[in-house]
């Protein structure tokens, strides 16, 4: 390191590749075309990649164990044994079948890669999954019991630290702390905590710390972010305990202590007190914590600053930030203090260098992985003195400049309709009991009526045609035949297998967020600006600049094509405000709030524009609502305030005739039930197959009055449910609900799925609906 720079590190960073490499060789090994041995190559080949492009950029803190094939909570329940017994797993290590049937599943067919001989021939469900803390990245949920035994079956962290030194990299372990990994688990006992493993699973830490020490690792990462929730007492001193033993059991080796995702308030006390070497803190999202620490923290205490958003795409305004740190460094001292984004980069792409289609003033505007490493870089020589850094620095201000001053950003006419919201447009003119007395005469669907979440597979053709079109070898003609083609057969088999409410597909959409985003001035959308969000599921999120305007209808011919081809109701689907919102990186020059109804008016056009079509069903989903939700509890009410109040404003513009639907994903409905109640959909479906419809106990609680769909078949996975285990499922929800409630839908979109697991699962969904008609009234049939 320079005498004129402070130390840079990285929390993690992208572990897809540039170019969604990891993507192509997990999907190829998933489908038979490569072995383990070259998935194992690949992967090596993109953690090199990553350590040598960090240290080129100027990181001087290099990571290692943040790459995973899957997920790093899933890797940490492999490498503590948490291994549920349904995957068969014995012994000191776990396989690679074993690691991917706990991921997805595993139908354990003839040629299932993903089953060892254990499993083979009976098939057994993933974990669960739900979103890592408040991003849009998913983990997957450990699972806990009593009495449950820790083993180190997995050294991952000391393999992949030996083969950075191998190739010259010194580098800084990342594990997922104890406290926190525990505490992100669930247990099928509610009365069991799982907090209580705490001393059982230290020891597993202890040898791993050991083994690290060993081999030359002087400091390690302990990623916490447990520490900014609403924490109990217990919790609190099950942080002091761990980090106590750890202390006194292990190695002479540095822990760095890692936070993020928001502030630390009542828990700073417990983080500062803690035996550690290293704290970082998020200072994006809690600037005030500074001050705080500087003020209260210990002073050998080395502090990482995480300074640049490791969530968001924008530039930052160098200049700003020297002038904010400067005087703090110089009380911290220069000795104490190592800059760092926020939190890891795995949320944001990798190069915004490879977007060779942005308007150039939009790209000039954003940091994506890469930029962001430089910019620490640079921030680190000025703020030790370099005085060669006044062109990037120069650099730097005129872009946040020209940004804040842009033509492109604000817009006269929705600032208008902005002050135009009044109250009656955030509510329907009918309550739900007489609503639905007047959508049942209108539809006369059957009990248990059935349908899909919406999208159907996006198999090679409709992605190789949508490809050709774009680059212009398929005209305009050409492709609205073909998508025509692909929603006429798609229609005739819903008809066929009997689905009560058909949908069209989205053959033509790309992707639900990106689609309607593509359609809305404000916007500006990636080729290479992928990140990951689970497993090898990558999303390229749009990126929300500016005031956000409707030019035209987005969706209504398509639904007015598709509702000619069948005399059944032919759903219209949309994406909700909130979840444009949150799964797009969004403008940080005014409030979230602000920007949402923004969305909440331009869909809500849409809504009224379908409806005059003829429309009688419209699904508005907002699958990202819960995870939009704030980590502490005090500020939840402001949030669903608004959020509610978007989606009401966008669904409410319509007759008492028309049934709104709304689609939500991964959700915890019991502190927020209310909310939900209070969007006061006519329908809501959420994935439930999971849990074996316990997030319905929340409904049921709260005498939730509306209509539900509780999802009977995981999406995520590639297994196909028999109509025995979909029809158990409801029996589940009947147990929990009114039968006059309930719908029979899959979890979520079948967008990522194959035909050939639709079309069995889909059928099998029918046929559990019909049996539970005839169990319930013996005249059907």
């Amino acid at each position: 390191m320079s005498p004129l720079s402070l130390p840079v590190a990285t929390l993690g960073t992208p572990r897809i590749g540039p170019r969604r490499e990891l993507k192509l060789a997990l999907e190829s090994y998933w489908s038979g075309k490569i072995s383990e041995q070259q998935l194992y190559e690949d992967a090596s080949g993109l953690r090199a990649a990553n350590w040598a492009r960090q240290k080129s950029l100027g990181v001087t803190i290099i990571p290692s164990n943040d790459f995973s094939l899957y997920d790093q909570v899933l890797d940490t329940s492999v490498m503590v044994g948490a291994i549920p017994e349904i995957y068969a797993s014995s012994g000191e290590s776990v396989s690679l079948q074993t690691y991917f049937a706990m991921a997805r599943g595993s139908q354990c067919g003839d040629q299932d890669a993903s089953c060892d001989q254990s499993t083979r021939g009976s098939g057994v469900p993933a974990q669960e999954m739900t979103k890592w803390f408040d991003t849009n990245y998913h983990y997957m949920v450990p699972e806990f019991y009593r009495g449950q035994a820790f083993r180190l079956c997995s050294r991952k962290p000391v393999e992949e630290y030996e083969e950075a030194r191998a190739l010259g990299f010194q580098t800084r372990p990342v594990l997922i702390g104890p406290v926190t990994f525990l505490k992100l688990g669930k247990s099928t006992d509610s009365a069991f905590q799982p907090l209580s493993l705490l001393d059982d699973l230290i020891p597993v830490y202890i040898d791993l710390l050991h083994e690290l020490a060993k081999r030359g690792a002087s400091w390690v990462q302990f990623d916490e972010p447990c520490l900014v929730l609403d924490l109990d007492e217990a919790a609190r001193q099950s942080l002091l305990h761990a980090y106590n033993r750890f202390a006194k059991e292990g190695p002479a080796i540095k822990i760095m202590l890692a936070s993020y995702f928001g502030a630390l308030g009542d828990n700073l006390d417990t983080a500062l007190s803690l035996p550690i070497s290293g704290l970082h803190v998020d200072l994006v999202r809690a600037p005030e914590l500074l001050d705080q620490i500087i003020a209260d923290g210990r002073s050998d205490l080395v502090m990482s600053l995480g300074v640049i958003d490791g969530r968001n795409v924008w530039r930052s305004n160098l200049p700003s930030l020297r002038q904010r740190l400067k005087p703090s460094i110089a009380k911290l001292g220069r000795h104490r203090v190592q800059l760092a984004p926020s939190c890891s980069l795995l949320h944001v792409p990798v190069d915004v260098e490879l977007e060779t289609g942005l308007a150039s003033d939009v790209k000039s505007w954003l940091a994506f992985s890469v930029q962001k490493m430089r910019e620490l870089a640079i921030l680190a020589r000025v703020l030790a003195g370099d005085q060669n850094v006044g062109l990037a620095l120069a650099e730097s201000e005129c872009a946040a400049t020209a940004r804040r001053t842009s033509p492109k950003i604000h817009n006269a006419n929705v600032a208008v309709r902005m002050r135009a919201i009044d109250q009656t447009m955030r509510q329907r003119a009918t309550p739900f009991a007489r609503r639905s007395e007047i959508q049942r005469e209108r539809f006369g669907l059957p009990a248990f009526p059935t349908t899909t979440i919406g999208s159907f597979p996006q198999t090679a053709a409709v992605r190789n045609a949508r490809a050709a079109h774009a680059r212009g070898a398929m005209s305009e003609e050409q492709y609205d035949r073909f998508l025509k083609e692909e929603i006429a057969r798609a229609v005739r088999w819903q008809e066929d297998i009997g689905l009560d409410v058909l949908v069209h597909g989205e053959f033509e959409r790309n992707d639900m967020v990106q689609y309607f985003s593509e359609q809305l001035a404000g916007f500006a959308f990636t080729r290479n600006g992928w990140v990951q969000s689970y497993g090898s599921r990558c999303v390229r999120p749009p990126i929300l600049f500016g005031d956000v305007v409707r030019p035209k209808p987005i969706t209504v011919e398509w639904w007015r094509y598709a509702q000619s081809l069948t005399g059944k109701p032919m759903k219209a689907m949309l994406t909700g405000p909130v979840t444009i919102l949150n799964w797009s990186f969004v403008r940080d020059d005014i409030p979230r709030s602000e920007v949402c109804r923004q969305l909440a008016l331009a869909m809500r056009d849409e809504v009224r524009d379908l409806e005059n079509a003829g429309a009688a069903i419209i699904q508005i989903d907002e699958a990202a609502l819960r995870e939009g939700l704030p980590l502490r509890r005090s500020d939840w009410k402001a949030y669903l305030d608004w959020a509610g109040d978007c989606f009401r404003l966008c669904s409410s513009g319509v007759t008492d005739q028309t049934q709104i639907h709304t689609h939500m994903c991964y959700s915890e409905f019991n502190d927020i039930i209310g909310a939900i109640a209070a969007m006061d959909a006519d329908v809501i479906s959420i994935e439930t197959s999971r849990s074996k419809m316990e997030l319905l106990d929340a409904f049921r609680k709260y005498e939730y009055p509306n209509q539900i769909g509780p999802g009977v078949y995981d999406i995520h996975s590639p297994r196909v449910p028999e109509t025995g285990e979909m029809k158990e499922l409801m029996v589940l929800a009947r147990t929990r609900l009114q039968d006059s409630q309930l719908w029979v839908n899959p979890d979520c979109g079948l967008k990522t799925r194959k035909w050939e697991e639709v079309r069995p699962a889909l059928t099998n969904m029918v046929a559990a609906a019909r049996e539970l008609r005839a169990a319930s009234d013996p005249q059907i049939g």
